[in-house]
């Protein structure tokens, strides 16, 4: 009988992960155990992924806010800062933000309109219009934003953020100016110190504020990219990809997690004879169309993966192939054609017709949504995905 079934994502659970706990033994304990409780056995080509949160708990990759603050101070000298273009949420930023605002006597905070660079919109596009205000040139004090737009609430959080980010970096001791803004230059001439706290867009942001003639201008990749009295730390991505741990801790991206991919990849292979590919992921690539949210709020979907995930799918789309190619076959020899033209299909289809359609997505980033949306970020504990016959098409039996 042929093969039915393609793709399979499980979400496989695993014990509460602590900082300092084997992480490569247990992802291999969980999976092999799964495996086996649940009756399915593991093939070459198989993907286990796991979240980049256990992986920094395991870690112990800790921060807590007088860390930030004493990075801010030792970068910004202590005085007035800009905060320009963060992300607004009580997990993401929060925590930072109170941190920043302990080391530094003044933040101007920098608020992109009408939405973050993630999708989380202050007020809507409508609004604008009908007030007449240009997003690309305006910029606004907060008495008259709030005079055009009042106390606009988030849809999904009910928090008002203008007011939250001001009360935490009063709370904090310094003093708050907001605006809002969308090109990082406004900020100029309110101070030249600015920290840049947008996630994709950071390398133009700041290429734009040095031109300008900024004068001590950091990413937030560049704040905490190395220890601060025994933190934790990110030499590569610094705060970004950082959560919420406590009130007064974050969590940060996790580091050095090549070795970690590899190590679960050779426990597999040896315990069961099948090469695995392995790797870490966060949030995945995607955007909801109703609240308009684009989910990666981390520096990238995967800091870490084997081999064997590098690169772009290699697909021929079917309908394509049954509408053109073979549009007066059916049945059978339809099936038995599309097959032939499967197996005998370019390695690489890099501009070819046939693959108009596939999706133009690294695997990572494809694999990593797939994970993001199998395990979610609430209490499924499940923080580990095995995915069988991703790598499978029409023709695998």
């Amino acid at each position: 009988m042929s093969r039915m079934v393609g793709t399979v994502s499980r979400g496989v659970r695993a014990p509460i992960i602590r900082s300092g706990d084997d992480i490569v033994q247990i992802v291999t304990d969980s999976i092999l155990e799964a495996a086996r409780v649940e009756g399915f056995e593991i093939r070459d080509r198989d993907i286990i992924a796991m979240t980049e949160a256990v992986v920094a708990r395991a870690q112990g990759n800790y921060a807590t806010t007088d860390d930030i603050a004493k990075d801010i101070r030792a970068k910004f000298g202590g005085q007035t800062v800009a905060v320009i273009l963060p992300i607004l949420s009580r997990n993401r930023f929060s925590v930072c933000l109170t941190g920043i605002a302990k080391g530094a006597k003044k933040i101007v905070l920098m608020l992109s309109y009408p939405s973050d660079e993630v999708g989380n919109h202050l007020i809507s596009l409508d609004a604008l219009d009908e007030k007449g205000i240009n997003p690309y040139t305006d910029v606004l004090d907060l008495a008259t934003y709030r005079k055009l737009f009042g106390y606009e609430k988030h849809r999904f959080t009910g928090i008002d953020y203008v007011e939250y980010y001001e009360s935490l970096i009063r709370a904090a001791g310094a003093d708050c100016e907001i605006i809002f803004a969308n090109d990082p230059r406004a900020v100029l001439s309110y101070t030249k110190n600015v920290l840049n706290c947008d996630i994709h867009t950071r390398r133009r942001t700041k290429r734009l504020l040095l031109s300008a003639g900024a004068e001590r201008v950091y990413g937030m990749d560049e704040i905490l990219t190395a220890p601060v009295d025994g933190s934790g730390y990110n030499e590569s991505f610094g705060l970004l990809g950082s959560n919420k741990a406590t009130d007064d801790q974050i969590k940060l991206f996790p580091r050095e997690c090549q070795p970690i991919v590899d190590a679960i990849q050779a426990k597999i292979l040896a315990a069961t004879g099948k090469h695995v590919e392995v790797m870490v992921y966060g949030d995945g690539a995607f955007k909801d169309p109703v609240g308009k949210i684009w989910e990666l709020a981390d520096p990238c979907v995967s800091p870490a993966y084997t081999k064997g995930l590098e690169g772009t799918p290699n697909e021929l789309k079917l309908k394509y192939l049954a509408d053109n190619d073979f549009a007066d076959l059916s049945g059978d020899a339809l099936k038995e054609a599309i097959k032939g033209k499967i197996q005998e299909k370019d390695s690489d289809l890099f501009g070819k017709m046939a693959s108009e359609g596939t999706t133009p997505r690294q695997l990572t980033d494809l694999i990593g949504s797939l994970c993001d949306l199998t395990s979610g970020s609430g209490d499924k504990g499940t923080p580990i995905v095995f995915i069988q016959g991703y790598f499978d098409n029409y023709t695998t039996e």
